[in-house]
């Protein structure tokens, strides 16, 4: 397999598993859970080319981590991003002194205006280093990277969740707790 596939088959499921399972009229769980078995055949019969080996390099080599296989393998999901709904069961967690989120030059008025809003997803996703921020705000041009004071968040009463792929998820960042520089 080559990365050109890997990579193709990974943005596929981002797409099926994060955004539109109807798509493949697969069917996910409350909690954003596919059969894998089910997962595989959907994809086959919608002309994307999928088995068991290129699921498990596509969920293993995921430099983001962003599928996850339940303990036996048998389900799949995306580990955030939804714009769906699902409960992914995530627990509360007093979160890093300062976060990051990466954007581009575009968004910053908005951003100033309104603070980072969770738009089409169920959460902002924000980063624990400048470096991952980097690399998610340069997907859409040169990035701009905004500093998040978490702790003071956290203080006034702001929920954040740590996803199992390491990416801090809340509801909101009101322009107050964000530096922009």
């Amino acid at each position: 397999m080559d990365e050109k596939e890997i990579k193709s088959t990974s943005k596929f499921l981002s797409f099926v598993l994060r955004h539109s399972p109807e798509t493949i009229q697969l069917k996910l769980d409350e909690n954003g859970w596919a059969d894998v078995d089910e997962l595989i055949a959907k994809c086959n019969q919608y002309q994307k080319q999928l088995n068991s080996d290129l699921l498990n390099i596509v969920v293993e080599t995921n430099d983001k981590k962003r599928f996850a296989f339940n303990e036996d393998k048998t389900k799949i999901r995306a580990s955030q991003g939804h714009s769906i709904s699902v409960e992914l069961n995530l627990k509360e967690s007093e979160p890093l002194e300062y976060l990051y989120h990466g954007t581009v030059e575009t968004s910053i008025n908005g951003i100033k205006e309104n603070g980072l809003q969770k738009m089409s997803r169920q959460h902002v996703h924000l980063s624990k280093d400048r470096e991952t921020a980097i690399k998610v705000g340069g997907r859409r041009g040169k990035p701009i990277i905004l500093t998040v004071d978490s702790k003071a968040m956290y203080a006034d009463g702001f929920k954040f969740y740590l996803s199992e792929n390491e990416v801090w998820l809340t509801d909101e960042v009101p322009a107050k707790y964000i530096e922009f520089k």
